[in-house]
């Protein structure tokens, strides 16, 4: 039986103290054919020399291309645009976690239980570690409810470095990529959503990589108290908000409209229209609006946020 032949698109910048260890754990993928396909987003460390070392050494395996710095956002994209379209698999990959051996084989395996003609997203749990790779969390964990273009729409459950897409996906998200990407909150949002709204989300909650997190950025691997977790949660959602999740739906909505059914596009509408209204109308619309987040607290912030008009 031949091996499905995934590509990883691995987007780097200055990570050269952790790239080794990722690299092996993508070389080490058990029951997969791997092509690694690497956009460097101008590096001023030694991150291109170590990554032309590998593709030497791994020749046809490995491809190295050079960039200039267009942000995590814009090297993830182009990285789409110059990987080609003829593998099985699409895997996104981050510079300085590491892979568990079966990450690949077991994202393949539940993919292929799925229908193929849609697009089909693979995403999964992580264990994160600190810099050392010592356990902290694992975090996110398997959301409760369902993965849908109304949760995907005001909130990311699937990390980007754990997504794993069919060709169905990867051709039309690649084939479609807007013009402007300053309305994008982050690339594996804008991908959650289109798969969550034309396909099918696939969740894997076993933790398929080490997910290191630096210091000052423990996202999900706190011990925070409730206080606390309500104070941060502000603040980040009226950070997050700003007006920026109304931009991606408005976007969202102008580059798929033709594609999305007649009540997606009413409900993105009615979602963005009552925003100008009455403080009345947009407690009202908030009260029992068909977007949600998956944790009760968000959910309430959501509402929050826009009653205040921040979304």
């Amino acid at each position: 039986m031949n091996k499905s032949k995934v590509c990883i698109m691995l987007s780097t910048y200055n990570g050269v103290k952790y790239i080794d260890e990722q690299m092996e754990s993508l070389l080490a993928q058990h029951e997969v054919d791997v092509q690694i396909n690497i956009r460097d987003d101008g590096s001023s460390d030694g991150t291109v020399q170590k990554l032309n070392e590998y593709a030497k050494s791994h020749p046809g395996q490995i491809r190295v291309f050079e960039g200039e710095n267009l942000g995590v956002i814009g090297s993830f994209f182009e990285l789409m645009r110059l990987t080609e379209a003829v593998y099985d698999f699409y895997a996104f990959c981050d510079q300085d976690d590491v892979w568990k051996p079966d990450k690949l084989s077991r994202a393949v395996t539940k993919l292929q239980l799925s229908q193929s003609n849609v697009p089909l997203m693979y995403c999964s749990s992580t264990q994160m570690v600190d810099q050392d790779l010592n356990n902290l969390n694992v975090w996110p964990t398997l959301p409760p409810k369902r993965l849908s273009m109304y949760n995907a729409m005001v909130e990311n459950c699937c990390v980007g470095c754990t997504m794993v897409l069919n060709p169905i996906a990867f051709e039309r998200i690649r084939g479609s990529v807007p013009i402007d990407l300053k309305p994008l909150i982050m690339h594996d949002r804008w991908i959650y959503l289109y798969v969550s709204a034309f396909g099918e989300v696939i969740f894997d909650e076993e933790p398929m990589i080490l997910y290191r997190q630096h210091q000052g950025n423990v996202l999900g691997g706190s011990s925070e108290g409730w206080l606390m977790k309500w104070k941060n949660r502000m603040k980040r959602f009226f950070s997050e908000g700003s007006f920026r999740l109304s931009k991606q739906a408005s976007l969202f909505l102008e580059t798929y409209c033709e594609h999305l059914s007649a009540q997606q596009q009413r409900e993105i509408r009615h979602f963005l229209k009552q925003l100008d209204s009455s403080w009345v109308k947009r407690i009202s619309y908030a009260s029992k609006m068909p977007f949600y987040r998956q944790a009760s607290l968000d959910n309430l912030v959501l509402k929050l946020i826009y009653i205040f008009k921040k979304v």
